[in-house]
């Protein structure tokens, strides 16, 4: 009850300062519960919390709940969740993620920031927290390798442009690793019998990162025409008019 009365005195507070903040609140320590008791004890709080702000006539304020944990891979997902609102390309990702799967024979995909492991976008299949407990696993695996056996001792990120790792299950699963940026990579999750056609597989990579480096490229030139104009704005104020 103590942790439901901070919440709501914090998000009034901060609701003053912003209206128009985004609240995203986790609900943390929840490993040694069950899954039903989870799903009870989230609804619950969801429950009491948007009824607090309806009493004191805050109902126009969206709280979003997260069930997080540090034994798990659960507070990443959460954090993926949180940081793709942040995202103004998402949408562009998803689609280019959904057609590189459907014309590659792969069941599930991550665009993941390689330092922090979170990933920035997926394809439109519902996410498994397994499968991508698998794919975090295996940026680790990658890292390790890269610091062990790595040229440059220097880059505080164990990728470049060719940085690639293939990893083959015993459940005929294999995990598909490429790297999209220095600090992008994708993570791709597919039947080892779809395997067979790699050629394709990486040709439709290189199209895919190539698709995601002119979408970045979009959002810099714009950002960069912004400043500009912003700057010459500026200057026609300083100097004023001339005669």
């Amino acid at each position: 009850m103590e942790a439901l009365n901070r919440l709501h005195q914090t998000v009034l507070r901060a609701h003053k300062v912003n209206p128009h903040l985004k609240f995203e609140v986790f609900i943390h320590k929840v490993d040694g519960l069950s899954d039903d008791t989870k799903i009870e004890i989230q609804r619950d709080i969801h429950q009491r919390a948007n009824d607090e702000l309806i009493d004191a006539g805050m109902e126009q304020i969206h709280l979003s709940f997260y069930l997080t944990s540090i034994y798990d891979h659960s507070i990443f997902e959460a954090f993926s969740k949180v940081v793709q609102k942040l995202i103004p390309q998402l949408p562009t990702l998803e689609n280019l993620l959904n057609i590189f799967i459907s014309n590659s024979g792969i069941e599930k995909a991550f665009l993941f920031d390689v330092l922090s492991k979170i990933y920035i976008a997926t394809d439109s299949s519902p996410v498994d927290m397994q499968s991508y407990e698998l794919c975090c696993e295996m940026i680790d695996v990658v890292i390790d390798i890269s610091d062990i056996y790595g040229k440059d001792e220097g880059m505080q990120v164990p990728f470049d442009t060719e940085s690639s790792s293939i990893i083959k299950l015993n459940n005929a699963t294999v995990l598909y690793l490429r790297e999209v940026s220095r600090y992008l990579a994708l993570v791709c999750i597919l039947r080892e019998d779809n395997f067979d056609r790699q050629g394709i597989i990486d040709y439709n990579f290189l199209c895919f990162r190539n698709a995601i480096q002119e979408v970045f490229d979009v959002r810099t030139n714009h950002l960069a025409q912004l400043t500009n104009s912003t700057s010459l704005i500026q200057n026609s104020h300083t100097n004023g008019p001339t005669s």
